[in-house]
């Protein structure tokens, strides 16, 4: 999972699980997973960072793996938590990327505590719901439609949705994750999900939703009311990657926060979906944010 597994306890009393990876010594980066998911590392992300003097510093967010829920939480409570764990590091200043259900709490990070995060990058994060001039569910797989309209209906119709979902989950392989997944997987996304890239997603989803699904129910929930900031108010210099042939997050969605973002730099990829940017962009995006500490 990393180099160091351990457990920072908050101001409230919760525990957040946390591991490190990369260069231990290096310019520490907080990496946020995408939903569900878990503090697990990519080894290429770790060997990347590794070899470019970054300290990854990654944790379960409440309610997955091994950090205690947070029930009611808003996307932008991550910014608290995210200071813990810097205070926790003895790290000051520090840069945060996330991806897929990451990208909005990086976000969170840019806007909320600017003067703590030297560059953020969201990578295929959704738009707020609701956006102006966006139409949220289109272009999404029909799986995504289904679980983001329970999250609408509210958390007794969300439970009903995710609990044998979950299920599928801790039994999955990459080839059945393919199957239950079909309607949010186009071909450059099959083509990455074997081999080294299927192995970890799957071993991250089942760390994240081993003990319960409420990180995941938390992150559905919290992504379809108010985040508790406004994209309008990231002030932090911020990254948006987000692939053309994506249907977790659509197109649309990149495109939305790009024209809303003050001053963010946009990298709209026609080739990409959703895994790709896991197995391809990370590297980019790591010297990216080098270029700002």
């Amino acid at each position: 999972m990393g180099t160091a597994d351990q457990s920072v306890r908050t101001n409230d009393g919760r525990v957040l699980s946390v591991v490190e990876g990369g260069d231990g010594r290096g310019k520490p980066v907080f990496v946020l997973h995408g939903t569900p998911g878990s503090r697990m590392l990519y080894g290429r992300h770790a060997t990347d960072a590794s070899n470019r003097g970054i300290r990854l510093i990654s944790y379960d967010r409440p309610g997955y793996g091994g950090s205690t829920p947070l029930p009611g939480r808003k996307v932008a409570d991550v910014a608290k938590d995210v200071v813990s764990i810097a205070d926790h590091l003895g790290v000051e200043r520090f840069a945060v990327w996330g991806i897929s259900g990451g990208g909005p709490h990086a976000l969170a990070c840019a806007a909320r505590i600017p003067k703590r995060v030297v560059a953020a990058a969201s990578l295929a994060s959704p738009a707020p719901y609701p956006s102006p001039g966006l139409d949220w569910l289109s272009g999404q797989g029909e799986d995504n439609v289904a679980e983001f309209s329970a999250a609408m209906e509210g958390p007794e119709r969300l439970d009903q949705f995710l609990v044998p979902l979950r299920v599928e989950l801790l039994k999955a392989d990459p080839v059945s994750f393919a199957k239950v997944f079909e309607s949010l997987l186009p071909p450059v996304d099959k083509a990455v999900l074997s081999g080294e890239l299927g192995d970890f997603l799957i071993s991250s989803l089942k760390e994240g939703v081993r003990a319960g699904y409420e990180g995941w129910k938390e992150d559905d929930l919290a992504f379809v009311s108010d985040w508790g900031f406004k994209p309008a108010d990231v002030s932090a210099p911020l990254l948006i990657w987000q692939g053309k042939e994506d249907k977790m997050v659509p197109f649309a969605h990149g495109l939305w926060l790009a024209e809303h973002i003050p001053g963010a730099e946009a990298r709209l990829s026609q080739e990409d979906g959703h895994l790709t940017l896991i197995q391809r962009r990370v590297p980019e995006t790591h010297a990216w944010l080098l270029r700002h500490f």
